[in-house]
């Protein structure tokens, strides 16, 4: 059966099991909670224990990780709901661990880079409409205005539009897990200066896509990187 319009084909029939984690309680819990619908609530601490074949106390220490997450919540009176993986809670816990590892925020922006290149690639050679539509309503959005607002808005707008037209639900994922840790940092840096320059790079960019060139959009895409590379140099030498 065909994906929906509007959501992105996986590219592989492989799903994610216990086995893939190191813990086994942990990776059996992940599996059940897969089972589930974002709002439906767990099996009672007692009956999870049972099944699981673990105490209540090693179980409790794996709700609260996923709990931690923002994938489960514990209500009074209710037990333990599922809620659904939020990748912008995944994203604050990205920067406690950046922290915690003595790790720039800036040095994500090489990760950006990369996820970055493969979505418009992927989505130059078979674009999902509905992404290519937030794109072009980006860019003309920022021919429109001055306001750094929303040129900052516009300019989100496009990065959202171009993994949405990758159509690929993982490179989507993790373009909204990274977006927490590198918005602020990125606001201040695409705004303070050369907005002519914010137009051309993600017009020449769009463009590539609508072009299904692959060579040229992943040279666009670099051309956008090599353009924030010089705006991080600037303001390191501004500190």
């Amino acid at each position: 059966m065909d994906p929906a319009p509007d959501e992105p084909r996986s590219r592989s029939s492989e799903r994610f099991s216990a086995a893939h984690f190191g813990d086994r309680v942990l990776g059996d819990l992940v599996e059940l909670v897969g089972t589930k619908q974002p709002g439906d609530r767990l099996p009672s601490e007692r009956e999870l224990a049972e099944r699981l074949g673990v105490s209540r106390t090693a179980l409790r220490d794996r709700i609260g990780r996923l709990e931690s997450l923002g994938i489960l919540e514990r209500r009074e009176r209710e037990g333990t709901i599922y809620t659904g993986l939020q990748p912008e809670r995944m994203g604050e816990v990205l920067i406690l661990g950046l922290i915690s590892s003595e790790i720039h925020v800036e040095s994500l922006v090489s990760v950006r880079h990369a996820l970055e290149r493969q979505a418009a690639i992927l989505a130059s050679t078979q674009p999902m409409d509905g992404g290519l539509a937030v794109m072009r309503e980006a860019v003309t959005r920022m021919h429109e205005t001055d306001d750094g607002t929303e040129l900052y808005r516009a300019d989100n707008d496009f990065h959202r539009g171009l993994f949405l037209a990758s159509n690929s639900s993982a490179l989507i994922f993790f373009s909204r897990v990274l977006r927490v840790p590198l918005t602020g940092t990125l606001r201040h840096l695409t705004l303070a200066a050369e907005r002519d320059t914010l137009r051309i790079i993600h017009s020449d960019l769009l463009h590539a896509v609508e072009a299904g060139d692959p060579g040229r959009t992943g040279a666009a895409v670099d051309a956008h990187f090599d353009w924030l590379d010089e705006l991080f140099e600037k303001e390191s030498r501004q500190r």
